[in-house]
């Protein structure tokens, strides 16, 4: 029996990590006493999914979805084959690290790999042995793909980098049993749910400025017209009688003319929290800034902004 505390087993833009005391304080009030659904619509690198499932044993259900089709293959195979997964990584870190003294070497062996990933012409596990691999090795751990859905991150500067966390793949694996794994739209999620239901949602967030998205998570664009219909599902999902909380930028508190999600979200419950962004290209705009945890139910602002 594997007794390890699950984490997130990527590295990713926007992890939830520092923003799970926040999330705790903003659940409903009877979520940690009774039977719950909980459905993460964009799971990401699953931070909030896993300290969910390890905290709220009255989570009798969860339902995560993407559209990043590569990562749900992940999730799948940790869930399904972790011994095989496990073995195919052990092997590239073994010969990863064999480049210890030669740059180039490493380099010419990263573009490989990243060029077998792009040709997704590998059987599941090995393609997501590749997507965890590339993660692990690549500048920031920032996934990013073009329009032609290839992954283009440069080599990152780690020389022997932990790529095969084995004892967390068992026990991501473990906790990975008793959730139902989507891909697509975030929408079809709806139709798996019944009775009492928590969704949370971390969608791509909206730019601070025109060159801080981190262009692309995936091969289509997440802009303004998508925060939108977001914004008309959970209208939906209150209707419904369902709970939900959601993170985003907080556009305004970078800059007080754009109400953007005061106005979008002007019926619900807008919230301010403080996170701080590691993942930037340039180290001096890293740090703490506000992000918006809306609700639509009530529960005591963290901060405001004028």
């Amino acid at each position: 029996m594997n007794n390890t505390i699950a984490k997130p087993f990527l590295k990713w833009a926007g992890g939830k990590t520092q923003l799970l005391n926040d999330i705790a304080e903003a659940l409903p009030v009877d979520f940690k006493n009774e039977p719950y659904t909980f459905v993460e619509p964009f799971v990401g690198s699953g931070a909030v999914l896993f300290w969910m499932l390890e905290n709220f044993p009255n989570i009798n259900r969860a339902i995560i979805n993407d559209i990043n089709g590569d990562l749900i293959n992940t999730y799948r195979i940790i869930a399904q084959q972790p011994d095989q997964l496990i073995a195919i990584l052990s092997q590239l870190q073994k010969e990863f690290h064999a480049f210890e003294i030669d740059a180039q070497g490493r380099k010419a062996y990263y573009m490989s790999k990243r060029a077998e990933f792009n040709q997704r012409n590998t059987d599941n596990c090995t393609h997501a042995a590749l997507f965890i691999f590339l993660n692990r090795t690549c500048f920031n751990g920032l996934f990013r793909v073009n329009r032609s859905n290839h992954f283009n991150v440069p080599m990152g500067s780690y020389i022997k980098p932990l790529i095969c966390d084995a004892e967390n793949l068992r026990a991501v694996s473990q906790l990975l049993q008793k959730v139902e794994i989507l891909q697509g739209d975030y929408q079809q999620t709806l139709d798996y749910v019944s009775g009492s239901t928590l969704f949370y949602f971390d969608p791509p967030y909206k730019p601070l400025s025109a060159t801080s998205s981190f262009n692309s998570y995936a091969k289509d664009e997440f802009g303004d017209q998508e925060q939108i219909r977001l914004r008309d599902f959970c209208q939906t999902l209150d209707e419904k009688g369902h709970s939900w909380m959601l993170s985003n930028s907080d556009v305004k508190g970078n800059n007080l003319n754009n109400p953007f999600f005061d106005d979008l979200y002007a019926a619900f419950n807008i919230n301010r929290v403080y996170a701080r962004r590691n993942i930037n290209s340039k180290g001096s705009k890293r740090g703490k800034l506000t992000e918006l945890l809306i609700t639509n139910y009530s529960y005591e602002q963290a901060l405001s902004i004028a």
